[in-house]
């Protein structure tokens, strides 16, 4: 077994085409079809059902799809971790972060490493924390920047979780609207009461949010359901309804004002997570540090000034 099989094999599995496989892979398609015959004989049983037009995984097959892709990502950060002992001047690094982070955390986070290491190719995924914790253990990813609120922390054996910070999270209005005028605080219950604008389902913060209403026995007055964290802020900037944001997604956006949200207050737990079983590169161990020192900053600066955004000690 080799890698040039592996990829064969995961590329057959994506395309479901022997053809189209073959012509992604710049093979001639005998080729490909030898070199899928070849790992079938090496591991004792079939990989696909053959049928005309209709190419699927066996069970054998579905059991091979995932360690196939981890061995193939595991075996590309060899090659970028071989290319940095000439220094960081050449690699990758593959992070994953949530959508909040991403117009927050990250952008600072990003900036600054690639003033310190232009060389270095960057590669962020966005998501949700699940599916980034499926993807660092999967290996596509080198580092994950994860959220959990304090009734909701993940452990997985394979995974090691750094957290960072802890993050209120508050109520957020556009700048000229009623709805917060005067106010330095909005319990549950009254929020519930106001016009709100909710994220998609995909999003941790959703979840948060719906629980917490869930618990208290109140149904929230949704105006607008399902948006991304850009749209959302827009949305709110207009004067659509209000909606609970991170603390740190309040820097920088004059149109806005926001409130802390009380009885109950909800916060969260920003972490960095990577895979126990592999060490960093040089590049995501440089990129580690750089979140850490960046996350230090943002909590000794204007974010952390009422206490809504703190170390985790």
């Amino acid at each position: 077994m080799n890698l040039e099989q592996l990829q064969s094999f995961v590329e057959v599995a994506r395309t479901g085409h022997f053809t189209r496989a073959a012509a992604l892979l710049h093979l001639a398609q005998p080729s490909l079809s030898r070199q899928i015959s070849t790992l079938e004989s090496d591991l004792g049983a079939e990989l696909f059902h053959r049928a005309r037009g209709n190419i699927t995984l066996t069970d054998a097959g579905e059991s091979l799809l995932p360690l196939a892709k981890r061995m193939l990502a595991d075996a590309e950060t060899v090659r970028h971790e071989m290319q940095e002992l000439a220094g960081l001047k050449m690699g990758r690094v593959r992070i994953g972060a949530t959508p909040t982070l991403c117009v927050s955390l990250v952008p600072d986070v990003l900036a600054s490493f690639h003033a310190a290491h232009p060389g270095i190719d960057l590669h962020l995924t966005e998501q949700g924390s699940p599916g980034l914790l499926d993807e660092l253990a999967g290996g596509a990813l080198d580092l994950a920047l994860i959220v959990t609120s304090e009734d909701r922390a993940t452990s997985t054996a394979s995974l090691q979780r750094t957290p960072l910070l802890t993050e209120e999270l508050v109520v957020v209005a556009s700048a000229n609207s009623p709805h917060l005028a005067g106010r330095t605080s909005l319990t549950l219950a009254e929020l519930a009461e106001l016009p709100q604008i909710t994220y998609h389902e995909s999003y941790d913060l959703r979840e948060v949010t719906m629980q917490a209403f869930h618990a208290a026995g109140l149904a929230p007055n949704v105006v607008l359901e399902g948006p991304e964290m850009d749209a959302v802020l827009r949305c709110v900037e207009r004067g659509l309804g209000v909606a609970v944001v991170p603390a740190m997604v309040m820097l920088d956006r004059p149109r806005l004002c926001s409130v802390r949200l009380t009885d109950p207050g909800l916060s969260r737990t920003i972490s960095l997570a990577h895979r126990n079983d592999v060490s960093l590169t040089r590049a995501a161990q440089a990129m580690q540090d750089m979140v850490v020192n960046t996350a230090n900053l943002l909590a000794s600066g204007a974010a952390s000034a009422s206490g809504l955004v703190t170390r985790v000690s």
